[in-house]
């Protein structure tokens, strides 16, 4: 019998909170990477977040919808649009587990302004979501930057009756705040939300420059393919980690 593993209780967010969205359609890609080249990208008070021996690097693409600020309605035009990141995991000594992102492409360009003056690495580019029909069940994303060149095209078929709940599925999604790099500080920012409900899905298109454009090589086709239809979440006030 498969172990499964039990989705960790979620934080309490400390007051106040600070920004409330949705999550949906995400496309969850994952390959092994050495410890040592996630190493190389984390800030300083934090370590990879390993599983079984290794690190993890995402592939992450999503509809951002409802953003808005505190607890209110969500932000017409600005609060709703496609993300693709590239990310890392990440720990604390006391054990806090985030994810280090390399970088987030948006279509919004003020949302990408606004969030790089905050330290956090977004990149303006054509992202366009992929909807999965009854010709083409394959749901995913497609990205090009408007500098640069990089470009991305990834889809998956999810499915919906195989139930992800192994360890590793958990470890990868069960992310609970974000560690960054502002003025000299390594920050937390907590965010809460329930269990996703989460899928295997199978791989149907990749073509990608963004992990190779981070920094970062992987070889072959990801490891750990995932879906999930969203969730809601919220973040928290940012704190610093002390050295």
């Amino acid at each position: 019998m498969e172990f499964r593993d039990p989705w960790p209780e979620p934080p309490e967010l400390p007051s106040p909170v600070i920004m409330d969205q949705r999550w949906t359609d995400a496309v969850f890609l994952h390959w092994r990477i050495p410890v040592g080249a996630a190493a190389a990208f984390m800030p300083p008070g934090v370590v990879p977040d390993e599983f079984d021996g290794s690190a993890w690097v995402g592939l992450i693409g999503f509809r951002m919808q409802q953003a808005g600020i505190g607890r209110g309605p969500g932000v017409p035009f600005f609060g709703d649009f496609n993300e693709i990141n590239v990310r890392l995991y990440s720990r604390e000594p006391d054990g806090t587990r985030g994810v280090v992102f390399l970088s987030l492409d948006a279509d919004r360009l003020a949302v990408v302004l606004a969030a790089r003056a905050a330290g956090i690495p977004y990149v303006w580019s054509h992202a366009r979501f992929r909807w999965g029909g009854p010709e083409d069940p394959s749901t995913g994303y497609s990205v090009r930057r408007y500098r640069r060149g990089a470009t991305s095209d990834f889809a998956v078929v999810p499915a919906l009756d195989d139930v992800a709940a192994d360890p590793l599925s958990i470890h990868l999604t069960a992310r609970f705040g974000l560690h960054s790099r502002f003025r000299g500080r390594t920050l937390y920012i907590p965010n809460t939300h329930t269990a996703w409900p989460l899928f295997r899905a199978e791989l149907t298109v990749l073509e990608d420059g963004l992990i190779s454009a981070a920094g970062l090589e992987v070889a072959g086709p990801p490891e750990s393919v995932l879906f999930s239809p969203g969730v809601r979440t919220q973040f928290g006030k940012p704190r610093v980690l002390r050295a």
